[in-house]
């Protein structure tokens, strides 16, 4: 048995990933395979280069194929990981707002919207008489309000006059009125809540210590079935109806509610056995979602589905790139005829959710890849959006399933929107923050413009961006304006100087700017490099990667540095993000990054699978003014710097 196998993969994809010679996991793969295929949230943060891609794509294929030979086979939808249909007492998946999260045992409820309460009851209810407890414990930050309600009142409970709530700003509530009632609470207290049907009251307490009568029922509300019920805000409770040991024992009348009598309960009419399994998927509906913050990394991703399903036999999953830069109709035409997994770039993904060519409610993965790349994108609000659209329970009654990766997790967005959109996610976190790859040295080169006074020539220089073209640039002069013009005229001199001292044959050049990148490239290119194949007459050839060139030439681009036909590849920090380049022994910044995250995805180039590498930064000694802007005229029509 393959390690693959004893993670529980299918045969037909470990036979696949044994052709890749893929012997054992790394270790992201290790431990993220096994939750993703438990049907857990997964964040993952690993090294670039670590297996991320494998971690995810893996366990979807095979989740995806089941779901598809199960539904071929005609088989019911299963309730999954929704809270039990027994009964025993749990807070109820079937009724409550999507999205609110209720945990397998279901009795940890979590809503991690910030602005808006989303609230759920639970399965049974009582009536008729007796004195009924359960306990509700705050596990996180945020606001909660608790108490009971009929099945016909509003999930945002206290808010009609159909429950009953008492809130953790201290208000009691009923229809719209708020009213003082007992003390503030927030995480780690306890609430306990006591329905006494014999003398039509309520009371609550905080951690055993009684408030007092909080509520008479209406006689007209006397003979109705009462449900524990919650409403939260970016909130977490978890709840007890007596099934382990209560924090805080009511007094001897009050029981649990796990032991109320059988003719005083009642079960919700708000329940099913799940989603109804439909025979056929929608040809337009994908089970897994992939949102990649790049073409390429689309594509690699795309084809790592494609090798691994290689042995899977029918019915087979089908993969869809939707990218911009390719035709519209035939990504269309593809959708059209069935699809089960897509992967794509952000754009065109939100042009077919928007016209409704694409479908989302089959969805069972979404799966954010190099998310803290797409949220300094400005995809915050897309993702949020696709989100809302996705049903909360996949077609065959499982809870959707949220994976988060990247080089790095460890910035305030990821975090924030980890928090608002995922399900008790599980950290896979094997990096640690702004962490680099032990097998890669680091050679900081300083460019100081006043002790090299070599760019002062007329001849030979490469053209800079253009950014100090309405300043003060005096040649004899060491104002600030001239210094950072020279530090531009001397970086390409050092960038030749690094290649033929190391006698570099193969490296990544990065840019902060398209700008730059053109620059340089044209600088090698007037050195004997350029596109040329590289030989032993050609120690700069090189090709260019950037958002302003097409698919076609980024595409082949890529393919000829990866072939060794080339041996430098300059780029943006796009490049960066995911791209299977392995082995690569050198990269050289020409520019620092704008944020310390994206160092480290630009250093992930080398020093991959413990190879050692080499990343050399030439920093300039004074100030240097660079663009500071998305406008892609760049000082045509702004001067933003």
């Amino acid at each position: 048995m393959t390690a693959f196998a004893e993670m529980g993969m299918m045969p037909e994809i470990c036979q696949a990933v044994e052709e890749m010679d893929w012997l054992l996991p790394t270790d992201v793969q290790n431990e993220a395979i096994p939750l993703i295929l438990g049907g857990g949230d997964v964040l993952m943060a690993a090294e670039t280069g670590s297996g991320k891609t494998g971690a995810f794509c893996l366990p979807v294929l095979q989740i995806v194929f089941e779901t598809m030979r199960d539904l071929k086979k005609g088989k019911k939808a299963s309730s999954g990981d929704l809270a039990p249909a027994s009964g025993k007492w749990t807070m109820n998946s079937y009724d409550r707002d999507p999205a609110l999260a209720i945990d397998k045992e279901g009795l940890l409820c979590q809503s991690r919207e910030l602005k808006s309460w989303h609230g759920t009851r639970a399965n049974f209810g009582v009536y008729k008489r007796g004195k009924h407890y359960f306990e509700a414990t705050v596990t996180d930050e945020g606001l909660c309000r608790v108490g009971w309600a009929t099945s016909e009142a509003s999930l945002n409970l206290g808010t009609d006059k159909k429950g009953f709530g008492y809130g953790g700003t201290a208000k009691k509530s009923f229809g719209k009125q708020f009213d003082d009632y007992g003390e503030t609470y927030g995480i780690d207290d306890t609430i306990g809540c006591y329905l006494d049907l014999d003398e039509h009251a309520m009371y609550f307490s905080k951690n055993g210590v009684d408030l007092g009568l909080a509520f008479e029922l209406p006689k007209i509300m006397r003979n109705l079935v009462y449900f524990p019920a919650v409403v939260l805000k970016n909130a977490e409770m978890n709840f007890n109806f007596g099934d382990s040991p209560f924090k805080y024992p009511p007094c001897s009348s009050f029981t649990g509610m796990n032991k109320a009598p059988a003719d005083c309960i009642v079960k919700s009419p708000n329940f099913g056995s799940g989603p109804p399994a439909s025979s056929k998927l929608a040809p337009n509906a994908p089970q897994a979602v992939i949102i990649e913050p790049s073409r390429e990394l689309a594509e690699q991703t795309l084809n790592q589905f494609t090798l691994f399903k290689k042995y899977v036999g029918d019915p087979c999953p089908r993969e869809l790139l939707v990218i911009g830069g390719q035709p519209a109709k035939e990504q269309m035409r593809a959708l059209q005829s069935g699809v089960d997994i897509v992967v794509g770039t952000p754009g065109r993904l939100d042009d077919f959710i928007s016209t409704g060519k694409m479908a989302l409610d089959q969805v069972r993965f979404f799966i954010l890849d190099e998310a803290d790349g797409l949220l300094s994108a400005g995809y915050g609000d897309l993702i949020n959006r696709i989100w809302q659209k996705i049903p909360k329970i996949s077609i065959d009654g499982k809870r959707l399933q949220l994976i988060v990766c990247s080089a790095t997790l460890h910035s305030f967005d990821v975090k924030k929107l980890a928090e608002k959109i995922m399900h008790f996610p599980t950290w896979v976190d094997l990096k640690g923050k702004d962490s680099v790859p032990e097998t890669v040295h680091h050679v900081v080169v300083k460019v100081d413009p006043i002790q090299d006074p070599s760019w002062q020539r007329h001849a030979n220089k490469c053209q800079t961006d253009g950014v100090h073209s309405r300043d003060n640039v005096q040649w004899h002069s060491q104002n600030k304006e001239t210094m950072s013009e020279a530090v531009k005229i001397l970086k390409p001199d050092y960038l030749l100087h690094a290649i033929k001292e190391h006698n570099i044959d193969q490296g990544i050049i990065f840019c902060r700017t398209k700008v730059d990148c053109d620059n340089v490239e044209r600088f090698l290119t007037v050195h004997g490099g350029g596109p040329r194949p590289r030989d032993v007459n050609s120690k700069f050839s090189c090709v260019c990667l950037h958002g302003d060139r097409s698919q076609q030439e980024r595409r082949e681009n890529l393919k000829r540095f990866k072939n060794f036909e080339v041996g430098l590849l300059i780029c943006t920090d796009v490049a960066a993000r995911g791209i299977d380049i392995s082995g690569v022994p050198y990269v050289i910044n020409v520019t620092m990054p704008d944020e310390k995250q994206n160092y480290v995805h630009r250093i992930g180039r080398v020093g991959r699978a413990y190879r050692m590498g080499l990343a050399i930064s030439l920093v300039s000694s004074v100030p240097e003014k660079v663009w500071y802007h998305s406008c892609p005229s760049r000082g045509k029509n702004c001067n933003n710097t």
